[in-house]
This record gives C-alpha cells, sequence and structure tokens, in this order.
C-alpha cells in the first residue's frame, strides 16, 4: 500500500528556471519527490511530499518552496513529540487533505 500524504501537495512548488540541476532536492527527500530531467529537477511524484521542508532548505539556489510545518510532517513530529499517534484532525487518515483554509494538515 503506497501511502499517500497531501492531495496535490498544496504548499510545493518548484521554479525549474531557478533550478542548477545540483541534486541535493533528490538526495534529502525522504520519499522521492523529486527526479530530474533534462538536467534540471522536476516534480515526480507530488501526492508522496509530506511538506517536511528538506527540499526547500537544501535548495542553494532557491527554486523550490514549501511551506513547511504543515500537514503530514507536523502531524508526525508532533506525535513523536507527544508519544502519540499521529493526528491533524483531517479525518481522512493517509488520503486527504482538510478543506482550504482549515488549519488541519493530513497525516
Amino acid at each position: 500500500m503506497r501511502m499517500t500524504y497531501l492531495k496535490n501537495g498544496e504548499t510545493l512548488s518548484l521554479n525549474s528556471a531557478l533550478c542548477t540541476g545540483c541534486r541535493e532536492c533528490i538526495e534529502v527527500c525522504p520519499h522521492a519527490v523529486f527526479d530530474m530531467a533534462g538536467g534540471k529537477a522536476v516534480i515526480a511524484d507530488r501526492l508522496s511530499c509530506m511538506e517536511c521542508g528538506a527540499c526547500m532548505k537544501n535548495c542553494a539556489a532557491g527554486a523550490i518552496r514549501v511551506k513547511a510545518g504543515v500537514g503530514c510532517a507536523a502531524a508526525v513530529i508532533q506525535g513523536m513529540l507527544r508519544g502519540t499517534e499521529p493526528s491533524c484532525s483531517c479525518g481522512q487518515v493517509g488520503t486527504e487533505r482538510a478543506a482550504p483554509g482549515s488549519k488541519a494538515g493530513c497525516c
């Protein structure tokens, strides 16, 4: 079973014009969201993005933007810190994101 984090990965964006092809996003992404095409990074699997922010933090060119700390990553981290199961209150664990504009993410 493939885990899907955020439907459409709402906050992830990649500006290919800024990408230098360094491959850092590929190296640090825990879920293989990125791939290379024509010497530049591309978003290959948006549904696997958990919005952890590792790609953006490691992109020296500033080609990647993501609102880290929302969605699944935040739910997983908070669950670990509290010693509880990840919970984001979206009601659709593992498959859907909460309604746009809500403060809930998805895990």
